[in-house]
């Protein structure tokens, strides 16, 4: 607007500069806002930026704490197994010592209570040389050797089983001798030349036998069946 214009209008002149001012200052603030407008434009990608680079780095450092605690955890089992295996290994030597040392000395209850045997002969030796007494020498002897036969069946479970007059037995009796004999119908032990033994109810060890031969038809069929198990 001009002077002349101004003047026209009745506008005063301060007045009119106050106008062309505020206009400048409208100007002035529309740019500093589109500026601004701009600027908030190109800064937000760079904050997204930002913001996804520190969730990046709380996610490392989440991953790199589990990684430090899944290897302690790792050491401590690896502790632990080697630990385990070295307990394992001397028990497994233990176990091996035990049951050798169980082979090793299991008769040594039999064998202590063997040795009282031992010195019961001991004393009947003795005392028969210092007295020539071969009957009292006897006596003693036969003592020892019931006494012992009774602890072993007692204690131990073994028992002399003799077998003169019992039917032959292949699995008692070992016949090392016959005899023929019409008295008898069936194979019969005549004589025991050595007694078995029994440990519990199991043979240990057969008897030694003369066994008698029947001379009937009958029994020398039963013979020749008993001489077949005989030699089997």
């Amino acid at each position: 607007m001009s002077e002349e214009q101004a003047k026209q209008r009745g506008i005063p002149h301060q007045k009119k500069d106050d106008l062309i001012q505020q206009a400048i200052n409208t100007e002035k603030e529309k740019k500093a806002r589109a500026a601004a407008a701009e600027e908030g434009q190109a800064a937000g990608p760079a904050d997204d930026a930002v913001g996804e680079q520190a969730v990046g780095q709380e996610k490392l450092n989440n991953l790199k704490d589990l990684t430090r605690k899944l290897e302690e955890e790792s050491s401590m089992l690896k502790d632990q197994l080697l630990r385990k295996t070295a307990d394992f290994e001397n028990f497994r030597k233990r176990m091996f010592r035990e049951k050798d040392d169980g082979i090793k000395y299991a008769n040594a209850v039999l064998m202590s209570e063997i040795i009282v045997v031992i010195d019961d002969f001991e004393r009947a030796i003795q005392s028969a040389g210092e007295s020539k007494d071969f009957d009292s020498f006897h006596q003693g002897v036969e003592m020892i050797e019931k006494r012992l036969v009774s602890m072993l069946e007692k204690n131990w479970g073994l028992k002399r089983f003799s077998s003169t007059g019992e039917e032959f037995d292949p699995e008692r009796h070992q016949a090392i001798a016959l005899e023929e004999s019409a008295k008898h119908d069936k194979s019969v032990v005549l004589e025991d030349y050595q007694k078995g033994y029994l440990l519990h109810d199991r043979v240990l060890r057969p008897a030694k036998v003369k066994v008698s031969k029947p001379t009937s038809p009958e029994g020398e069929h039963k013979q020749q069946k008993d001489s077949e198990e005989v030699e089997e």
